[in-house]
């Protein structure tokens, strides 16, 4: 059995124990409820008991042995935390929200309302706010964040403290399109979360207009004394309207996947506009409301034969275009 589904079904036992409080539950009743044979739920309790999980049963035969979680061994988790750890958990339910499609929402919840009881009220005040200056995007794919090395984590520190204090920063900024440094005055917003990485949404009065900077190009990043007024308001979620990281306004546009596909591309929610019509031959046309950038494209090219571009008309010409020039290298 591939190990994921081992290690699902040993969380599931764990929390079906958890549940029982203390009347406990039987080893017929977890093979029952993981549909797995008694044989194998003894091998995980044992590999649990392994792992350091404090469960143990009573009772002389099988049919009346119990098993019992021993909830005292956590008891003492919240007080070897030290106050910035305890903060740091709390804020990062806006950055695991992508696990409420998973089955371990409920638990997650739960685990963030019982950490929020050991801050004070000012304290989850002042951390209720923060999500308004890091927003976060589902990822279909999901990809983890990437490990941040000590010079970004001072650029993030630092832009979080111009976001919430509304002051501007000056940055030194290296664009990968145009293969150039540049130094820009910013008013950071906001630092969202998406495909893995972070980046820093900032108003740069030079344009008159928001901004989307990845923060690993950040080279530096000084806050200033002087304060700002935002003049725009940012959407709750991060690039809502892009499959990638773009800001730009949405378009309508319809994708016909062939049947081979139909089933992959619907089992998923690639935007959150996305709409599916199922036809006759098994196709399924895809319609979405979204920006149209570089993500969308890559991601339509992904699919290569099995998907078309039926509109908008200036789209379907792009991706006819980019599948001949990569066939004429092909042909070199």
């Amino acid at each position: 059995m591939p190990r994921n589904a081992e290690v699902i079904r040993q969380w599931t036992i764990l929390r079906e124990i958890e549940r029982a409080a203390s009347a406990g539950v039987t080893i017929d009743d977890l093979a029952s409820r993981c549909d797995v044979t008694t044989r194998t739920i003894r091998r995980d309790l044992q590999a649990l008991q392994e792992a350091g999980f404090s469960i143990y049963d009573e009772g002389e035969e099988n049919e009346t042995k119990r098993w019992r979680l021993n909830g005292q061994a956590f008891r003492g988790l919240a007080a070897g935390l030290t106050l910035s750890e305890l903060c740091a958990l709390y804020f990062s339910r806006t950055l695991v929200a992508t696990l409420s499609a998973t089955p371990f929402r409920d638990e997650v919840e739960s685990a963030f309302d019982k950490l929020s009881q050991a801050l004070t009220p000012h304290m989850r005040r002042f951390l209720d706010q923060l999500p308004r200056v890091i927003a976060t995007k589902p990822d279909a794919l999901g990809r983890p964040l990437m490990a941040q090395s000590a010079q970004q984590s001072q650029v993030i520190a630092r832009a979080l403290e111009a976001t919430l204090h509304l002051r501007q920063a000056q940055m030194t900024y290296h664009s990968k399109s145009s293969e150039r440094t540049k130094s820009y005055l910013v008013h950071p917003y906001r630092l969202a979360y998406a495909q893995g990485a972070l980046y820093l949404l900032a108003y740069v009065p030079e344009y008159s207009e928001v901004r989307t900077f990845a923060v690993e190009r950040i080279e530096r990043l000084s806050v200033l004394d002087d304060r700002f007024t935002p003049i725009e308001e940012l959407p709750d979620t991060a690039f809502p309207h892009s499959l990638g990281v773009h800001s730009g306004p949405p378009e309508h546009v319809e994708i016909a996947f062939d049947a081979g596909i139909a089933d992959y591309v619907g089992a998923r929610e690639w935007h959150s506009s996305q709409r599916l019509t199922p036809s006759a031959d098994g196709q399924v046309l895809m319609s979405l409301d979204v920006c149209i950038d570089r993500a969308l494209v890559a991601w339509i090219l992904s699919f290569g034969p099995f998907a078309r571009v039926m509109a908008p008309e200036h789209l379907a010409r792009d991706i006819a275009s980019r599948f001949q020039e990569a066939r004429a290298r092909y042909a070199s």
